[in-house]
C-alpha cells in the first residue's frame, strides 16, 4: 500500500506502508527520539546526485513537512526539485535490505546503483 501526501495538485514523495513501518521502527530505538527523517537530494556520487536519509530534530525554516501514518518526513526546497512524484520504498531481498527510491526525474543512473542525474 502506498501512502501519499498531496502538495498543493501534485503530490511530492511518496513513501510505501514497508518503509514507513522500517522508519518508525528504526526510529523507536533512538534515544533521544528524533522527531522525524529527513529526505533529501544531495551533490555527489559519480552520476552527479544521491539520496540522503537522515533523522533530525526540528525542520529547518523552508522546509515542507509531511505527516506518513504519524511520521513526520521533512524535505528541504532544492531536493523537492528532484523528488516530486518519487517513491520510497523498504525491499528485503536475498542480497540484502534497504530503502529503495524509484524516481521518474532520473535520466541516468551509475553502476553502483546509489547516485543519479536528472
Amino acid at each position: 500500500m502506498l501512502i501519499r501526501r498531496r502538495e498543493g495538485n501534485a503530490y511530492m514523495v511518496h513513501l510505501t506502508e514497508k518503509a514507513v513501518e522500517k522508519v518508525k521502527e528504526i526510529l523507536s530505538t533512538q534515544e533521544p527520539q528524533p522527531s522525524g527523517l529527513r529526505i533529501a537530494v544531495v551533490g555527489g556520487g559519480c552520476s552527479g546526485f544521491s539520496y540522503s536519509m537522515a533523522f533530525e530534530n526540528t525542520p529547518n525554516m523552508l522546509d515542507k513537512t509531511y505527516s506518513y501514518d504519524g511520521l513526520k518526513v521533512f524535505v528541504d526546497q532544492a531536493s523537492m526539485l528532484y523528488l516530486e512524484g518519487a517513491e520510497v520504498d523498504y525491499v528485503e531481498t536475498l542480497e540484502g535490505a534497504g530503502f529503495k527510491f524509484n524516481n521518474p526525474n532520473v535520466k541516468s543512473t551509475c553502476g553502483c546503483g546509489s547516485s543519479f542525474n536528472a
